[in-house]
């Protein structure tokens, strides 16, 4: 079965070359940071970005690159048509000893991000506090089915967020870092491609959207927390 499982280096990789470059104009400005963190945000979860703060004044800009793996890609709820013991999507994963089909599910999800940023500066001794917020864009990966009969679903959508950051000073150039946030992504087209790779598309706004795209569980507004270092050149 072809999984959505993200390839992590393949696309973090050349994603922060590119905000590297993004920034590199601004590296005589003083403090350019470079993060890593990780953990929850739909699934589990983890980030590159640079912030080049101080642009103008307290305002900065922050260019980040994340990614997802979600063990809920797929609406257990959602009706399948079949009726009886196969109304829902969940009873096609049950076991065939238990009247399932045994099917499997596996997601992810990849979000570019550009942000303003507005630091606060030191709220308690070594402590500063960065709030931030700008554009999402989101690539939505699922696929639910088992070797012999699959279905990918995807979806590209555009969004927008909002958090803040909070540093702790190690040593140097070194800083804990965490970020509490949420992210809002609009609807958008949701493709559908089955194993002979026959592809349908749902269209965003059509009349039949919701109950069409209802398997996937879709982008809409989710909710992050994530914590990790960043080293300030």
């Amino acid at each position: 079965m072809v999984t959505a499982e993200p390839v992590l280096m393949k696309k973090l990789i050349p994603l922060t070359l590119l905000a590297l470059t993004a920034t590199a104009g601004a590296q005589s400005l003083s403090g350019v940071q470079l993060g890593l963190t990780g953990g929850y945000a739909s699934g589990l979860s983890g980030e590159i970005f640079v912030l080049t703060p101080n642009v103008v004044g307290p305002v900065g800009v922050k260019v980040g690159v994340a990614t997802t793996r979600s063990a809920d890609a797929i609406n257990d709820a959602a009706p399948t048509g079949l009726g009886g013991s196969l109304a829902t999507y969940g009873d096609l994963k049950k076991p065939t000893s238990q009247g399932g089909f045994g099917y499997s599910e596996s997601g992810s999800a990849t979000v570019t991000s550009v942000d303003a940023t507005y630091g606060l500066g030191e709220v308690a001794p070594g402590i500063d506090a960065t709030l931030y917020g700008g554009g999402r864009y989101g690539m939505f990966r699922a696929t639910f089915g088992d070797d012999a009969t699959y279905t990918n679903y995807s979806s590209n959508a555009f969004g927008v967020g909002a958090g803040a950051m909070v540093s702790y000073a190690l040593t140097g150039g070194l800083s804990l870092v965490g970020d509490l946030g949420v992210d809002h992504f609009f609807a958008a087209d949701v493709n559908a491609t089955d194993k002979n790779n026959n592809t349908t598309t749902y269209k965003a706004g059509s009349q039949t959207y919701a109950q069409d795209t209802a398997p996937f569980n879709r982008p809409g507004t989710n909710f992050k927390a994530r914590v990790g270092v960043k080293a300030t050149f």
